[in-house]
């Protein structure tokens, strides 16, 4: 584990001191929504706190919000993207798409690679088939190379989203019952930091489909180069 974080942290540094982008990835928590109790505690009048409900079943009338969020360390910015469906990798890289459309391409339109770091598992697991070839649609479309590496098994809590970003995020919304999709996406959106963390969001209303399968045709048309280092891990599509 210890090669693999010295070799993410090479090649980090390496990607930012030719300023190209560089983002790190991860889905929050999921949210279940509705009047429920909101840990931590925050402001209020006197005397008047907000009532809940005492049990926080799963209302399958407001559904879940999935925050997916990526993080420009070079420029300490971010995007998240609140789907209302399954966590899957299709939605992933949707949200990285987007991330681009918004935010990247003013400052990254002539760069030539994009590095990502992402955990081993979940959405953008290294073993995920379909993160792999979504991610080839984008590299297709951004005509650019994209070199992920992945963090080992049980240290996702490095990755720099969790304390640059989600840390953040959770301290906004403590004490506020999670009612709406737009109630996530406002507090989302109105989360700052004293270093001036720059925060867009909107919700992703797409439906995406979970158990998907990629044939073996499918990967093979996966322009994927394993890196020398842990190939598993560290890969350029």
């Amino acid at each position: 584990r210890d090669d693999q974080f010295r070799h993410i942290n090479r090649r980090v540094k390496a990607q930012l001191s030719i300023e190209q982008p560089f983002i790190s990835v991860d889905t929050k928590k999921k949210e279940v929504l509705g009047n429920l109790k909101a840990p931590g505690r925050t402001w209020r009048p006197k005397r008047q706190p907000v009532e809940v409900k005492t049990h926080d079943f799963h209302d399958k009338t407001k559904g879940k919000a999935v925050p997916y969020g990526v993080y420009d360390i070079g420029q300490n910015e971010a995007w998240v993207s609140v789907g209302i469906s399954g966590d899957t990798a299709e939605f992933a890289v949707a949200a990285i798409r987007q991330w681009w459309k918004t935010m990247g391409i003013r400052r990254y339109d002539k760069s030539t690679r994009l590095l990502i770091t992402a955990d081993s598992g979940g959405s953008n697991s290294s073993r995920s088939r379909l993160w792999k070839l979504k991610l080839q649609e984008l590299a297709d479309e951004l005509n650019k190379s994209i070199e992920v590496c992945h963090f080992p098994p049980g240290t996702s809590k490095w990755n720099k989203i969790e304390h640059r970003l989600f840390c953040h995020i959770t301290r906004n919304w403590r004490g506020h019952p999670l009612e709406t999709h737009q109630i996530v996406v406002n507090l989302i959106g109105s989360t700052r930091t004293k270093t001036g963390l720059v925060v867009k969001t909107k919700i992703d209303a797409r439906k995406y489909a979970t158990g998907r399968k990629v044939t073996q045709a499918d990967m093979n048309s996966i322009n994927l180069t394993p890196c020398r280092v842990r190939g598993k891990w560290n890969y350029v599509i």
